[in-house]
């Protein structure tokens, strides 16, 4: 299809292109003034049409078979690699992620479709034996996964292509229908793969894409038509979702604030340049960020060298620049929230050691020392450009505060010593242990997720595909 610069972007509802009266104007993180392109938001009846569509459409879904679902599935993924630049470079506008970056999601968006075409052909069941007592002699138990139903996804701006993609995915991967709510700071990004999604011959109905308010957004939670809610947000959104979503199954990936332990005996080149990426890229707003930074007194000194120079040579600027490595944060608001937190954090005794203000939508790369755990910087997350260090001199005793958190995404450990490295394993409260790199890592078939307040279920695409089928067995009896 052909969208002008000026023309706002249609939206996919169950295979179809509406507009509505409600224009949705997407700005640009990095510079206000120029708007980074338009569409619109889905009224009451068409997210009614796209609903019953879902519903109709998994008569059909469901029935796919393996080799289907995974043409499709490659074909999206085919499609977006071959539209690699220009979807980079939209993520980029409507999101203020650095183009680097905003391309690496696209590449990884690649991949997660691609996996979600060999997870969709290798879904497989097992034969359990039964005959355990004289009773059941002559019997034995099939599984077999079968699709849940219509499932309900709603996905954050921060990840507007990928975390979207693990959610359509896996989907399409199980068999079911998926309405997909794309965030509304960025939604263009979504609504161009759907041109792709739009070709590759599912049934009418399988998928729409829908931009919404919050408050049809709040329908479709609580909507029990779908069977599966799936939504990657903050807590305080995700766990009040949960308990308006009735008896459909729920799956929340959502925040935390993240803590690195740099132990006496690591690579501290590795962990200064790895911390500096987990940190500080896309300014910091990724749920599983390097926010508390707990490093061994013996090497804290030799660290922090390091890790300030590299802090001073990062690029703030526009994100369409290639130098660039930090950029805007997602709008001035949020920049205007940091900068108070920050505040705060001084107010309570802290230290700034470097950075520390905000400008526009901007926030400079900041590290802070001294900072009392109650602070918001701390016991929050902040999902900002800013990082907070803590001394220790006993490695249990860094465990034990960095699970001194309302959260549990993931943990980084840099350390040399195995024994370390399985008592982190053991006693880390955590989703994810990282042993050698940052808790900002994740390839996209490994299981993801999070304890505590951090969310529930794992995604990854065969994780989230196991969420979207149920478990069924069939007992076969021999007549005796």
């Amino acid at each position: 299809m052909t969208v002008t610069a000026t023309q706002p972007h249609p939206i996919y509802l169950a295979g179809r292109w509406v507009d509505s009266p409600d224009r949705l104007e997407v700005t640009n993180p990095a510079d206000s003034n120029t708007p980074a392109g338009a569409t619109y938001n889905a009224t009451e009846a068409q997210y009614e049409e796209a609903v019953t569509a879902a519903v109709a459409a998994f008569e059909h879904t469901r029935m796919l078979p393996a080799y289907e679902r995974g043409r499709a599935l490659r074909e999206i993924s085919n499609g977006i690699k071959a539209r690699r630049e220009e979807i980079g470079r939209t993520l980029s506008l409507e999101a203020g992620k650095p183009i680097r970056d905003a391309l690496v999601e696209v590449d990884r968006a690649v991949l997660t479709f691609r996996l979600g075409a060999e997870e969709a052909e290798r879904m497989h069941g097992e034969m359990i034996p039964l005959d355990l007592m004289a009773s059941s002699k002559g019997r034995v138990g099939i599984t077999r996964r079968f699709p849940i139903g219509p499932v309900a996804a709603i996905s954050p701006f921060n990840f507007p292509l990928n975390l979207a993609a693990h959610k359509l995915a896996p989907a399409i991967a199980a068999g079911c229908s998926v309405v997909l709510k794309p965030p509304s700071k960025d939604p263009l990004t979504m609504l161009t793969v759907a041109e792709i999604v739009d070709g590759v011959g599912l049934p009418q109905g399988a998928v729409s894409i829908l931009p919404m308010t919050r408050e049809l957004g709040d329908r479709m939670v609580a909507d029990d038509r779908f069977k599966l809610l799936t939504f990657t947000g903050s807590p305080s959104v995700g766990w009040r979702m949960k308990e308006r979503a009735g008896k459909k199954k729920v799956v929340l990936e959502l925040g935390g604030n993240a803590g690195v332990i740099v132990d006496k005996g690591a690579d501290l080149d590795w962990a200064v340049k790895r911390t500096l990426v987990g940190a500080f890229s896309y300014a910091g707003q990724v749920c599983i960020s390097v926010q508390r930074l707990f490093v061994h007194e013996d090497v804290r000194e030799a660290f922090l060298e390091g890790f300030m120079e590299g802090v001073k040579a990062l690029h703030l600027g526009d994100p369409l620049d290639p130098v660039t490595d930090v950029g805007p944060m997602v709008d001035e608001k949020a920049a205007v929230r940091t900068q108070r937190w920050v505040d705060e954090a001084v107010q309570l005794g802290g230290k700034v050691v470097t950075g520390g203000h905000a400008k526009g939508s901007f926030f400079e790369p900041t590290v802070l020392e001294n900072v009392p755990v109650e602070a918001q910087v701390c016991s929050n997350e902040a999902f900002a450009p800013l990082v907070v260090l803590f001394p220790f001199t006993d490695f249990g005793d860094a465990i034990r505060q960095v699970n001194d958190s309302f959260f549990g995404l993931q943990t980084g450990v840099f350390t040399n010593d195995l024994a370390h490295a399985w008592q982190a394993f053991n006693e880390l409260e955590v989703g994810g242990v990282i042993v050698n790199d940052i808790p900002t890592y994740r390839i996209d078939h490994m299981p993801y997720g999070g304890v505590k307040d951090s969310g529930q279920g794992r995604e990854g695409l065969r994780w989230s595909i196991e969420d979207m089928t149920e478990l069924r067995i069939m007992v076969l009896a021999q007549p005796q």
